[in-house]
């Protein structure tokens, strides 16, 4: 059975996160991060490192973190630490963060970096309350958004989106091969892309607005994409 976990990286919802997987005990948890990211978790205080775009991404989900009273990746740390608690096993099962945004710098056009660049300047002065909007907006959207990002955004939804779906799958299928009960925290952006890849009967679907509102899980025949902190990518530059 595989549990697939959407969450936002600039939400306070570590406490969930950690509740759930110990009420679903799963045997492996496997968590949206690569080796660097993990260990930068585990050991905070250090400066984003990378290419520019990495930097500035950072920089953003940092400020938006703040916003809502969490830190970004507390959420994945606490599911790693359920994790242990109950005795499953840890899995990374995330592209390598910096290779990924040094192919992004090397693959995206100019223009398309100029956009980008302004759309995350001015994702940092959204409110609170804009934001809550786009959450909403976006639970309730989710296709016209990445169709969004598709036109807009082409060459950061294959190398960001896609390109990792099709990874990701493929680590929690074979994780599913080994495991029993295998659960993935991933970004919610990421649930219906992966949820189609996997194309199994046996999924158990919790999204980001199920998280926040402690309620139960989405069917996975009814998924639709949620809020990440990239849906400002398109919005902001509307």
């Amino acid at each position: 059975m595989i549990i697939l976990l959407g969450v936002g990286h600039v939400f306070d919802i570590a406490d969930q996160v950690k509740g759930l997987i110990e009420r679903e005990h799963p045997d492996a948890v496997c968590v949206e991060l690569d080796r660097a990211r993990y260990h930068a978790l585990q050991n905070p205080g250090g400066k984003p490192r990378g290419q520019l775009t990495y930097r500035l991404l950072a920089k953003m989900q940092k400020r938006l973190a703040h916003q809502y009273g969490g830190e970004v990746g507390a959420e994945m740390l606490a599911a790693t630490r359920a994790a242990q608690s109950i005795g499953a096993a840890v899995l990374l099962i995330d592209v390598d963060a910096n290779e990924t945004f040094t192919r992004l710098n090397r693959e995206m056009p100019f223009m398309e970096k100029l956009k980008l660049g302004l759309s995350a300047l001015s994702s940092m002065f959204i409110s609170r309350k804009r934001m809550e909007e786009e959450v909403v907006s976006f639970e309730e959207n989710g296709d016209i958004y990445l169709q969004e990002m598709q036109e807009q955004f082409p060459t950061l939804k294959k190398v960001l989106l896609d390109d990792r779906n099709a990874l990701m799958a493929k680590r929690i299928d074979s994780a599913a091969s080994r495991y029993p009960i295998v659960l993935a925290v991933i970004g919610d952006g990421h649930v219906e892309g992966i949820t189609e890849l996997l194309d199994r009967d046996d999924i158990k679907v919790y999204r980001l607005k199920d998280i926040r509102s402690d309620g139960q899980p989405s069917s996975p025949r009814q998924v639709q994409s949620n809020a990440e902190v990239r849906f400002h990518f398109e919005r902001s530059l509307q």
